[in-house]
């Protein structure tokens, strides 16, 4: 099996109502497969990325990323350019958030090259960059992966409507967050945005609720998985793509892709992603074990069980 990431790669500067920092490794390629390692590792997958980075760049990142297992072959570095560069502002409800600096440097004249190595790719994921570029990536490909994924923000549907509306029909997993739905659906009750949505192509879709967790569905049915009451949040940059990860690593290691597998992934994806926001940028991320990932994954399911099977009449 092998999955190729495509996002951006990124310095981020973060500030939050609590704490900041200035410079910090970031990019939603990074958080995605950083995610995705745990699972690949275990299910002995390739992990393969695509992306740019100026000249700018700390080698020790890439290092980084290369010893949780990332194939680096399809990773740009120009040079005599700078590196993408995020900077934003977080409010007291870290579901808000500013944006207060944009630098796309290397990211204006992406080129996505897809190495030969790359070609076997059987799950795709598209972070949420320029939606040319995830089209570009789905064409670059020899045969159609098994799995697309896709993610996209405000930014895109608002400046290029016609060709995220393009890749959305081509996809088999949307990923979004719920004004992204509202905006896309024209919907503002989310189920109703989801069927509006499924109608377009995709055979699942997934709105992220930040802190209150995530919604699934598809045409017949609807599940919610919750997030893992955290006692502390420190940086929630990148939670939505390490979800990702955790999502689409579980559905690596699954013989079908059916709406069980589908729900155990977004459960999954949850407990990663409460990882995420426990640190500044991915810290949290590089330093996991197998050991705290199962443990957390048991904690969240705990959350749902029930021992006392609900049926028959409630209020007789």
């Amino acid at each position: 099996m092998s999955i190729l990431v495509l996002g951006s790669i990124s310095f981020d500067a973060i500030e939050t109502p609590f704490s900041k920092v200035d410079k910090i490794l970031g990019g939603s390629a990074v958080y995605t497969s950083l995610a995705a390692s745990y699972f690949t590792k275990q299910s002995h997958s390739k992990l393969n990325l695509v992306g740019v980075v100026g000249g700018d760049f700390l080698k020790s990142d890439i290092a980084l990323l290369q010893q949780h297992g990332v194939n680096t072959a399809g990773l740009q570095i120009k040079q005599n350019e700078k590196s993408f560069f995020w900077k934003g502002r977080y409010h007291y409800d870290m579901n808000k958030r500013d944006t207060l600096v944009v630098a796309s440097n290397v990211m204006e004249k992406f080129d996505p090259m897809i190495p030969p190595s790359y070609q076997d790719c059987e799950f795709l994921i598209l972070g949420s960059l320029s939606p040319s570029i995830q089209k570009q990536v789905i064409n670059r490909l020899n045969k159609r992966p098994r799995l697309i994924v896709m993610d996209t923000i405000d930014y895109w549907i608002d400046r290029a409507w016609d060709t995220v509306m393009k890749v959305i029909q081509t996809v088999d997993i949307l990923s979004i967050n719920e004004a992204e739905a509202r905006k896309i659906a024209q919907e503002y009750m989310l189920a109703k945005a989801a069927q509006k949505i499924l109608a377009m192509g995709p055979r699942y879709l997934v709105i992220k609720k930040g802190a209150h967790g995530a919604l699934l569905f598809d045409k017949n049915h609807t599940f919610y998985a919750p997030a893992f009451p955290l006692k502390d949040m420190t940086d929630p940059t990148g939670a939505g793509d390490a979800f990702t990860g955790g999502l689409v690593g579980h559905l690596v290691r699954c013989a079908s892709i059916s709406f069980e597998d589908m729900k155990v992934g977004v459960m999954i994806g949850s407990a990663i992603a409460s990882f995420c926001v426990e640190k500044f940028g991915p810290e949290k991320l590089i330093h996991l074990t197998q050991e705290a990932i199962n443990k957390r994954i048991q904690q969240l399911v705990a959350l749902v069980q029930f021992k006392k099977e609900l049926s028959g009449s409630y209020l007789s």
